[in-house]
């Protein structure tokens, strides 16, 4: 089954590399549309994932990751139609070289050919990573987590039928939803360029581990904001609450605050006080429990993964300091 998506998309990378800027652009400007035009359906399904997510006790950020209403549905379309307007990737000259006389080395970017991508439960990724696949001339494999399954198959079928009858190729996206798929599209070097893994660097290490494909991978990916002594105090406490409280379930929120020791006085306060009204539990080092009054952080509280509402805070004594305990 798997091998089969893989097979046709393959044979669609060939076409898709080569679409024009002009039929590209309306295709995505007839996705948006339609995901727009279809939001009572899109809507239905997800709360189909919700009810069951809510029965296995999916935690609070995730049930927010996995959220799919009208307002992220409008901010996917508005997504898309932004993507309009920036310059077609493909065909860009990026370096050019003589080598001799006459003889000169042109690096030009061009698609990749069939990317598949292993993404969260997050319905917006979806739509997010299948515009950028059409955007750069890709076909693209989808396989978005179990929690989503409802949202993700309305959102494939609203996608790519507007792409296909936009001009796209047919077979240019696949979707696959269980795990023993994913290991026979870890199998499938001959059809598949590229592997993209979302999520934790275990899972990130286990893909690496287990296919020939080329893998595009991270690290852990925990995220830290630093406030230094010479920070304008309002708008430290500005960005440090946005980069925690703006969306906390997304990946990239804020898990570890670093406050410069001369000016954590004046700060933490003002940080305590909004992230208690927001709801945050913050957790400290020595320091920090003793210029506001929080819970101390064990050691394995600096090597978490939160993307919720809990913050670990750690006063450093320069830049330095900082830059050591992020490496650590």
């Amino acid at each position: 089954m798997i091998k089969d998506i893989a097979t046709l998309a393959k044979s669609a990378s060939v076409a898709t590399a080569a679409l024009s800027s002009e039929v590209k652009r309306t295709a995505l400007g007839n996705i948006a549309q339609a995901l727009l035009d279809h939001q009572d359906e899109i809507i239905a399904a997800n709360e189909s994932d919700l009810v069951q997510a809510r029965k296995d006790n999916l935690a609070t950020a995730l049930l927010k990751r996995l959220k799919f209403d009208a307002d992220k549905i409008k901010e996917a379309a508005a997504g898309i139609n932004s993507l309009i307007k920036l310059p077609d990737p493909v065909g860009k000259t990026l370096k050019c070289t003589e080598l001799d006389t006459g003889l000169e080395l042109f690096q030009v970017t061009c698609p990749i050919g069939v990317l598949g991508i292993i993404f969260e439960s997050r319905p917006d990724a979806l739509v997010q990573i299948s515009a950028l696949a059409l955007t750069s001339g890709n076909c693209v494999l989808l396989k978005g987590g179990s929690e989503a399954m409802h949202t993700n198959r309305i959102l494939f079928d609203i996608i790519y039928q507007a792409s296909i009858d936009s001009g796209i190729p047919r077979n240019w996206m696949g979707l696959i939803e269980t795990r023993d798929d994913v290991k026979e599209m870890l199998s499938l070097d001959d059809c598949i360029d590229l592997i993209i893994p979302r999520g934790g660097n275990a899972f990130v290490q286990y893909i690496m581990q287990n296919s020939n494909i080329m893998v595009l991978g991270h690290a852990d990916g925990i995220c830290h904001v630093y406030i230094d002594c010479d920070a304008d105090i309002d708008m430290a406490v500005d960005v440090a609450f946005d980069s925690k409280c703006q969306y906390a379930a997304v990946c990239n929120a804020m898990e570890t605050l670093l406050v410069h020791e001369q000016i954590a006085n004046a700060v933490l306060p003002k940080l305590k006080d909004v992230y208690t009204k927001a709801g945050v539990t913050l957790v400290g080092c020595e320091k920090s429990c003793k210029v506001i009054d929080i819970d101390a952080a064990s050691e394995a509280d600096w090597q978490t993964e939160y993307n919720d509402l809990t913050l670990s805070i750690k006063i450093v004594t320069d830049v330095d300091d900082a830059i050591t305990h992020v490496n650590h």
